[in-house]
């Protein structure tokens, strides 16, 4: 999903060279609302330029190595702290903005942003089982299903590309806990998801189009991705991993090098007006952190399998914390070592 093409006017602003009329934001593939866009774009006067990636990692190499061009990035949350920590975004304060009043409660004093002086809440959910009803019948709430898959679905799975989540599912699954050093235990992680990728088709982003099509049979995936599946084909199921599935928050934040900072700023004060965060909920099927928004979603959100998360499942569900920069090492070196 792209959106328009870029503006040249260039102008300076607040200490800062801005393009007059131009905001260019750098965001998860499939995961911008064209409608917000558009609506953005007609109330200020704005040319919006969308760019996605495929990962947290992807993005945060990307504006590291400098030259980007972007506005605008919406990490998740365990990512957050280290764009802060690295000096990549600027402390834009949303928290002083007018329709910070919208901000749930919930999502105001988070731990990776306390009080949001960097961030505004953009979507939440968390990562399950997809399945193609027709070509598989047992149990989906649990990640068997792309660990130790069963042979009816070997071959035919998708495993989301972003370390953290899948690292996550396997640790829980083999009994961990998350962020564990556990030196015996990692290593069973990654000879487990060593021996499981052999089984899977693939590891992308096309979800909402081939798990449908039956192009895929199973998913492990992202929740709202997946309900976009069911409503294309009613034979889609959303399963909660019993062992466990992390729960994510991505915000949306100004990069401390953007050009385009006073329209950046307009940018976060209108997602927090509870119609436009509707709009992007109801474009990719995330919930939102606005107060108000409810009101404005398609009626096929209310009670969604895939937003609703069912009591006995409540407790598997664990917000994905950052873990100390050396435990992240161990992760990164078994997410290399599944990837060659």
């Amino acid at each position: 999903m792209k959106a328009a093409a870029a503006a040249l006017a260039i102008l300076g602003s607040v200490g800062t060279a801005a393009a007059e009329g131009a905001l260019n934001i750098y965001n998860w593939g499939d995961y911008t609302s064209p409608e917000m866009i558009k609506k953005f774009e007609q109330k200020y006067d704005v040319k919006v330029t969308v760019t996605d990636y495929d990962s947290n990692d992807t993005a945060l190499a990307k504006i590291r190595a400098g030259g980007h061009g972007f506005d605008i990035v919406v990490p998740s949350a365990n990512y957050i702290p280290i764009w802060i920590k690295e000096g990549l975004l600027l402390e834009s304060r949303p928290d002083q903005m007018e329709n910070f009043k919208n901000v749930d409660e919930r999502w105001v004093n988070v731990p990776w942003d306390p009080g949001r002086h960097y961030s505004v809440p953009w979507q939440w959910g968390f990562s399950g089982i997809g399945i193609n009803k027709k070509m598989y019948s047992g149990d989906i709430n649990t990640a068997a299903i792309f660990l130790d898959p069963p042979k009816e679905l070997v071959g035919k799975i998708n495993v989301e590309p972003e370390m953290n989540d899948v690292l996550f599912a396997a640790i829980k699954y083999l009994g961990g806990e998350w962020c564990t050093d556990d030196k015996v235990l990692l290593k069973k992680v990654r000879d487990k998801l060593i021996e499981a990728k052999p089984k899977w088709l693939a590891m992308d982003y096309s979800v909402t189009e081939k798990l449908p099509s039956g192009d895929y049979a199973a998913v492990y995936y992202w929740n709202g991705a997946i309900m976009r599946a069911r409503l294309k084909n009613p034979d889609v199921a959303f399963g909660y991993p019993k062992e466990g599935y992390p729960i994510f928050m991505d915000s949306a934040t100004i990069l401390k090098d953007a050009k385009n900072v006073e329209n950046a700023k307009k940018f976060l004060n209108f997602i927090m007006e509870p119609e436009n965060a509707a709009l992007i909920s109801a474009f990719a099927k995330y919930a939102n952190g606005i107060k108000g928004s409810a009101a404005f979603l398609p009626p096929e959100m209310k009670d969604a399998p895939e937003l609703v998360i069912p009591a006995q499942y409540e407790k598997a569900g664990e917000f994905l914390k950052a873990c100390s920069p050396e435990v992240s090492q161990l992760y990164a070196r078994i997410w290399t070592d599944v990837n060659k």
